[in-house]
């Protein structure tokens, strides 16, 4: 578990190095955003100086870290807000919908793979297959827009964006849940149809058991074991996936803050931003292997 946390550490330090090289080196100038372009050189070049992009990379970078050791996130290019505030106002939002999206994967994807699994080269599993295979292969800026003209513009069910009402979180959850649900559908009935060929399946037949006995305590259960993985997986690509989902329903997360600060060249932000996605990845990266550990006594001393 030791060399575990280390391999995470190691990852999350990549990741901020690598985000740090590729912000400072994209084009645009965020002294240029700020000032504008009528700016005269000697504001530019005081500014720059104030914010400390004027030292070499090396140097920014060394201090950057000084600072995160501390627990100092920094603060605003533009607005001098401390980003600590900025994330805990965010934050939230983006795990609630990760969460909402997660739970309707869920309740979509394991009874979807139960039932495919259980008519197995029927119709009822060529139909939950394509229909599996049409979801997995929709991206998040093509199906969120679908949704929004559907049940918003058309029907007019639900908002079309935003976060004023309980219901705004319905589009974009579906958005990011159908294509889990999708994932979640092939996976459990690929792990189901692996297990009830098992002699131990065979054997609690054998003895009279009900289907639905073999089916839900020894079939099932077995069955869900890689699917923790999964789910895991997903989990932490949810967080980091919320991007693209939370600036077409301009919701107001991480996702859509990390996008607004990239667009201002609002460094400390965007490093801000990723830090903490990458940590969210890792550690629930971390969590699920314990659990599966947990759940499968055959890996607890692997």
């Amino acid at each position: 578990m030791i060399s575990r946390c280390l391999s995470l550490l190691s990852v999350v330090f990549g990741v901020l190095l690598l985000t740090f090289l590729l912000i400072h080196l994209v084009p645009g100038d965020p002294v240029e955003v700020m000032l504008g372009e009528s700016a005269t050189a000697a504001d530019s070049a005081a500014l720059r100086e104030e914010l400390g992009l004027t030292q070499p990379l090396v140097i920014q970078f060394g201090t950057y870290l000084k600072k995160l050791a501390q627990g100092d996130l920094g603060q605003s290019i533009h607005t001098k807000t401390p980003i600590t505030t900025l994330i805990q106002a965010r934050y939230p939002a983006t795990i609630k919908l990760a969460l909402v999206a997660l739970a309707l994967g869920l309740l979509i994807g394991i009874p979807m793979g139960i039932f495919a699994a259980l008519h197995a080269g029927h119709w009822q599993d060529f139909v939950v297959t394509i229909i599996s295979v049409r979801f997995s292969a929709m991206p998040a800026f093509w199906l969120g827009p679908l949704l929004m003209l559907l049940l918003a513009v058309w029907l007019g069910w639900l908002p079309v964006s935003g976060m004023d009402h309980s219901t705004s979180i319905v589009l974009p959850a579906l958005t990011l849940g159908f294509g889990l649900s999708a994932i979640l559908t092939r996976m459990t009935r690929t792990s189901l149809l692996e297990v009830l060929n098992e002699d131990y399946i065979r054997t609690a037949r054998a003895k009279g058991l009900s289907e639905r006995t073999v089916i839900v305590k020894h079939a099932l259960r077995a069955a869900l074991l890689p699917i923790i993985t999964i789910v895991g997986l997903q989990m932490g690509s949810l967080l980091a996936g919320t991007v693209i989902t939370e600036t077409i329903f301009s919701w107001d997360g991480i996702g859509r803050l990390l996008v607004e600060s990239i667009e201002k060249r609002d460094y400390p932000i965007t490093q801000a931003c990723v830090l903490i996605i990458a940590l969210s990845y890792v550690l629930i990266n971390l969590l699920t292997d314990v659990l599966y550990r947990f759940a499968d006594p055959r890996m607890r001393h692997a």
